[in-house]
């Protein structure tokens, strides 16, 4: 069934495509646009093992083929899942500069795919290693991160870092914290992002996150606690988009789901139907 609810939206809606798993990057394209989505989220391990092997002629294709479908690609992430060698808070130079260079090459795939955003969690390549503090860590990460800021300042991409649950990472849990990591860096292209799910394990409710947090966030990712997509759960976004509204947030919110039990039409058709129900009842 195709959603076709009036697109009351001051901001617009987006579905990462590795729930279409087995699907290809086109017919995922078509059924996203056929849904009702405003755009594509894309993790680049659907597509190659490293972005570095995907030809910027098939870059070209795939932004093409969202505009020719009447979305975009509206973000990059999971960007790290399947690399080999990379570690974001590495104590080794060379780990360090290789990852280093492997996100100002995130970067030129994000341009090319004529994506804003890139959404950096990976909580397993930025744990604390044996024998790191937290302060080195964080000094290790800004190192890793600022030839990337640079490059993406230059090609008009933001990075997006994720504050992510204590039961995924030890670095970075908080909005707090990762507004005050990404605001040492001093660009605008090095923002956070607010995902539900992660803010499920804060202490402040999630509306307090997201006033508290504006305007230091770029994206916005909505799943629910159970993992699963909006209104597959307990969590009510109805508070969360009426506060999305109060700070004017105009950007995308895009469904992130880890639980793909019900099946990728009905994961896509019920969660933009929620967000689009809840999001008139927000006017």
């Amino acid at each position: 069934m195709i959603v076709h609810l009036p697109h009351l939206s001051f901001m617009k809606f987006g579905i990462c495509n590795e729930v279409f798993e087995g699907w290809s990057i086109d017919d995922s394209i078509r059924f996203v646009a056929e849904t009702g989505y405003d755009a594509i989220e894309i993790a680049p391990f659907t597509l190659a093992q490293y972005v570095t092997e995907v030809s910027f002629s098939e870059r070209d294709r795939i932004r093409k083929l969202a505009n020719d479908n009447g979305i975009m690609v509206s973000a990059i992430h999971w960007v790290l899942i399947k690399t080999e060698g990379l570690y974001m808070t590495h104590t080794d130079p060379v780990i360090r500069q290789k990852t280093s260079d492997y996100f100002c090459d995130l970067v030129d795939f994000c341009s090319d795919l004529g994506a804003g955003k890139i959404v950096v969690g990976s909580p397993k390549l930025r744990n604390l290693l044996p024998g790191v503090s937290f302060e080195q860590a964080w000094d290790l990460a800004k190192e890793t991160f600022m030839p990337a800021i640079k490059r993406a300042e230059d090609k008009g991409v933001t990075i997006c870092f994720e504050p992510l649950a204590p039961s995924e990472t030890d670095f970075i849990n908080t909005a707090e914290q990762a507004i005050e990591f990404v605001g040492q860096c001093d660009s605008s292209s090095f923002k956070i992002i607010l995902d539900v799910k992660a803010m499920c394990s804060e202490l402040k409710s999630i509306p307090e996150i997201i006033k508290d947090s504006h305007p230091n966030f770029a994206y916005f990712h909505c799943n629910d606690a159970n993992l699963k997509g909006p209104g597959f759960g307990e969590v009510d976004f109805l508070p969360i988009f009426k506060s999305l509204k109060e700070v004017n947030y105009n950007g995308f919110a895009s469904v992130e789901v880890f639980d793909f039990e019900e099946g990728p039409k009905r994961i896509a058709q019920d969660s933009l139907r929620y967000m689009k129900e809840v999001l008139a009842n927000c006017e």
